[in-house]
């Protein structure tokens, strides 16, 4: 008679912690979280550019009821430079660029120096699916604080901080 087939043996499970259970559960909930935020702003965004007119503004923006003097300064710099994209009152514009007006650009998420950055960088787009900014030639740093000084006004008459 011949010897019947052995099962195949598998290796014995590794007994894991519960603690080292739990950390890679949330390591994987929180891969997953940061994964859908990065896509859902992308396509919202995209969603609703196929709705609305290319340029058309993206957030309704509160003007400030003041500005102090940097800030004006920053304003009409804006105006020249930035805001063929960004919208008159960086509250973005269908097709052309993102509103600034919106929780992902406050202080403690795009500090400061970011703006400089990107305007003397440019930056690949992450956010938002408006694709790569360029740089912006021909404004200082001295401009691109003032130009800061502006957006967080108009950010803090918005209720972002």
């Amino acid at each position: 008679m011949p010897p019947l087939p052995r099962p195949p043996i598998s290796p014995a499970p590794v007994p894991q912690a519960p603690i080292v259970r739990r950390l890679i559960a949330s390591a994987g909930l929180a891969a997953a979280f940061v994964a859908l935020l990065a896509f859902v702003p992308a396509a919202a965004t995209q969603a609703a550019t196929d709705e609305a007119a290319e340029g058309a503004p993206i957030v309704a923006v509160t003007p400030p009821t003041s500005l102090d003097p940097a800030a004006a300064t920053g304003r009409s710099i804006f105006a020249a430079k930035c805001a063929q994209c960004h919208g008159a009152e960086a509250g973005g514009r269908y097709g052309l660029g993102p509103p600034l007006i919106h929780p992902f650009y406050r202080p403690g998420h795009h500090a400061d120096a970011a703006f400089l950055l990107a305007v003397r960088n440019g930056v690949p787009a992450h956010h938002w699916r408006f694709g790569n900014m360029p740089p912006v030639p021909g404004l200082t740093e001295g401009d691109v604080k003032m130009i800061v000084a502006y957006v967080r006004a108009v950010q803090q008459a918005n209720g972002i901080r």
